[in-house]
């Protein structure tokens, strides 16, 4: 059993780069969209200004516009892809923003629930953290191996829900609490690696 100085790791969640449809402020979820002309830029000028710290391993969403940021960030790794980690599923809510959704009923309905019912033919919040946790989870034990090495500091490029629902779930705040611009996002410790994870030390890059 690692000592309590041992048994953690530091964790540097990103979020992917903007997108045209984040640009847009679109809903922006299970379409594969790569990354806009503006959103490579600024992840170039966020590295070149050294936003970002140094990383041992690297794991991302396998959607495009993640891989495409962690290849920017972090050409000398090449990210572990994890499944569970796309974005939420919008439902017919996808590709449209809030002016083109202003007539429909169901879009009022969840906004009124402070994003608690599930999206119209998507998604709900709780499907979502646990589809994340189970991504989260494959990931502590793909790194297990490195429990007898020094602290690492570990790299998620994913999105901004999935952020979201990963520190809501091991952190300490609420959902909407971990918003983050694209190419943002939190450096975290993570302790209790054999049993359960626990978030602390939060902050924003």
């Amino acid at each position: 059993m690692w000592d309590r100085a041992e048994n953690q790791i530091t964790l540097v969640l990103i979020r992917h780069g903007a997108t045209k449809a984040n640009m847009e402020h679109r809903y922006l979820g299970k379409t594969d969209e790569v990354l806009s002309k503006e959103g490579e830029m600024q992840l170039f000028e966020y590295k070149k200004r050294g936003f970002f710290p140094n990383i041992d391993y690297l794991f991302s969403s396998p959607m495009k516009r993640c891989v495409q940021t962690a290849e920017i960030l972090f050409p000398e790794l090449k990210p572990v892809e994890i499944e569970e980690w796309k974005e939420m599923d919008f439902g017919v809510f996808e590709g449209k923003n809030y002016l083109e959704l202003q007539g429909d009923k169901r879009y009022h309905e969840w906004i009124d629930s402070n994003g608690t019912l599930p999206f119209p033919e998507g998604e709900s919040r709780e499907e979502f953290i646990s589809r994340c946790d189970k991504g989260f989870r494959r990931m502590i034990e793909k790194l297990k191996p490195i429990k007898e090495e020094r602290h690492k500091t570990v790299g998620i490029v994913v999105h901004g829900g999935t952020i979201m629902a990963l520190l809501s779930k091991y952190g300490k705040g609420d959902y909407f609490d971990y918003q983050v611009p694209n190419g943002k996002g939190f450096v975290c410790i993570m302790n209790h690696f054999d049993t359960e994870p626990e978030i602390r030390e939060l902050k924003k890059i």
